[in-house]
């Protein structure tokens, strides 16, 4: 069942590529999005909005996941996060910024909403 609009699923993404295909495809399937290119306008988004679940991808210009991941835990924020990524480490990197999980590029979009469908929404307490 898609999200409620107060809290919208960040999309993080440096291609352009995928992150408009990517926002696309969540808002036809009924979520609502927000966009970032990097990581430092994720915190950006991530002040103004708080979001349901952050879709991160890791290797970005400007300020990459891992320094978002440090932010947000900088903040006291806690934020569910699905790293996104096509390297072979995803799962570790995952694991490193203390993310529920990892998706590989290119994506199998069933699989994209089953995991998102399985973390969005508060985190679970650690």
């Amino acid at each position: 069942m898609p999200p409620v609009p107060e809290q919208p699923i960040l999309v993080v993404d440096d291609d352009d590529t995928i992150l408009v295909a990517v926002a696309e495809f969540l808002e036809l399937e009924g979520y609502s999005v927000t966009t970032a290119r990097n990581g430092y306008e994720a915190l950006a988004a991530v002040e103004r909005q708080l979001p349901g679940l952050v879709l991160l991808d890791m290797r970005m210009p400007v300020l990459d996941g891992w320094g978002f991941a440090r932010g947000v835990r900088e903040r006291g924020l806690a934020l569910n996060i699905l790293v996104m990524s096509a390297a072979a480490d995803a799962a570790r990197w995952a694991t490193e910024i203390q993310a529920v999980g990892a998706v590989g590029k290119p994506f199998d979009l069933d699989e994209l909403v089953r995991s998102i469908d399985r973390h969005y929404g508060p985190p679970e307490p650690a």
